[in-house]
C-alpha cells in the first residue's frame, strides 16, 4: 500500500488503514516498507497512534495492531453499523424477555469499554457506550479478565481500588474469583462497581473460540438479587452465541 500523500495527517491515516489491512499486526519496518516511508518515519507515525491510543504495541512480537480508540470513534459515527448494528436488536431482545438492562462491553486496556447500552423497562443504566468500568469489580470486566490469558499479569497492574465497601482489594481474592468464573462461565457481583446494583455477564466468544467481549444483565438490588439474575445465564449465553454467529468472518 503505497502512501497517499505527503503531510502528517494523511500519512497518519495511511497508516491506520495499513494496520487495519494487518490485523494479525505488523512491524515498524514492513509498515515502511508497504508504505513508501522512511523507517524512521513509520516509526514515528506507529509511535504516536500508540500514544493516542490508535494504535496497540506488542513488545513481544514487536507488532503494532489497531488501538481501540478506533473503534470508540467509530462507535460514535456509525452506531448502527458493524458490531453495534448487528448486535443492537438481540440486546433489545434480551431485555425484552428478562424486564432488565442489558450491556455489551469489550476490553480497553485495564479496563471494560461500554459498547452497547439497551435500558429495562424499569430503570436507566448507570453506563453510556463510551464509558469505562474497571476489569477488577465489574460484572463485564470480571469476564473479560477471566478468559484473559496473562490475567496474572494483569492483576498484577491493577491498582485494585475499591469503589464500593464489597469491591475486592486483594489480588488472591481476585484470582480466585476469576478462577470460579472460569469453571461456571459467567461472572456476578453484587454492589462491587455500583452500591444498589447487581449485574451479571457472560463472555462473548467469536466462531474461532477468540475473546470478543462481555454481554450483561443488570438490575437494581431491590429487583433483582444475584441469584435471581443468575436463572437468566440460558438467555445471557444465548444472546452471547447468536452476537458472534452474526459478525462477518
Amino acid at each position: 500500500m503505497p502512501a497517499k500523500g505527503s503531510n502528517s495527517v494523511t500519512k497518519a491515516f495511511d497508516m491506520l488503514e495499513l494496520l487495519g489491512d494487518h490485523a494479525e499486526g505488523i512491524s515498524a519496518a514492513r509498515a515502511a516498507e508497504l508504505t513508501g516511508h522512511p523507517f524512521s518515519t513509520a516509526y514515528r507515525l506507529l509511535g504516536g497512534l500508540v500514544e493516542s491510543g490508535y494504535a496497540d504495541y506488542d513488545p513481544s512480537t514487536k507488532a503494532y495492531t489497531l488501538g481501540l480508540e478506533v473503534f470508540r470513534l467509530g462507535q460514535k459515527v456509525a452506531h448502527r453499523r458493524g458490531f453495534a448494528g448487528s448486535s443492537k436488536g438481540l440486546l433489545q431482545a434480551l431485555t425484552a424477555s428478562t424486564g432488565e438492562s442489558s450491556i455489551l462491553s469489550v476490553r480497553r486496556g485495564n479496563a471494560a469499554l461500554t459498547v452497547i447500552t439497551v435500558d429495562g423497562p424499569q430503570f436507566r443504566t448507570t453506563t453510556d457506550p463510551g464509558d469505562d468500568s474497571p476489569l477488577q469489580t465489574s460484572a463485564l470486566g470480571q469476564a473479560l479478565l477471566a478468559h484473559d490469558p496473562n490475567s496474572d499479569d494483569t492483576i498484577g497492574k491493577l491498582e485494585l481500588e475499591p469503589r464500593t465497601p464489597n469491591s475486592i482489594t486483594d489480588p488472591a481474592q481476585l484470582r480466585t474469583k476469576l478462577e470460579q468464573i472460569r469453571t461456571t462461565g459467567w461472572a456476578g457481583q453484587s454492589e462491587e462497581n455500583d452500591i444498589g446494583m447487581n449485574a451479571l455477564a457472560v463472555p462473548v466468544f467469536d466462531l474461532d473460540g477468540r475473546l470478543l467481549a462481555a454481554l450483561a444483565l443488570a438490575a437494581p438490588v431491590f429487583r433483582r438479587t444475584l441469584d435471581e439474575l443468575i436463572e437468566f445465564v440460558p438467555q445471557l449465553t444465548e444472546t452471547a452465541a447468536a452476537i458472534a454467529a452474526r459478525l462477518p468472518r
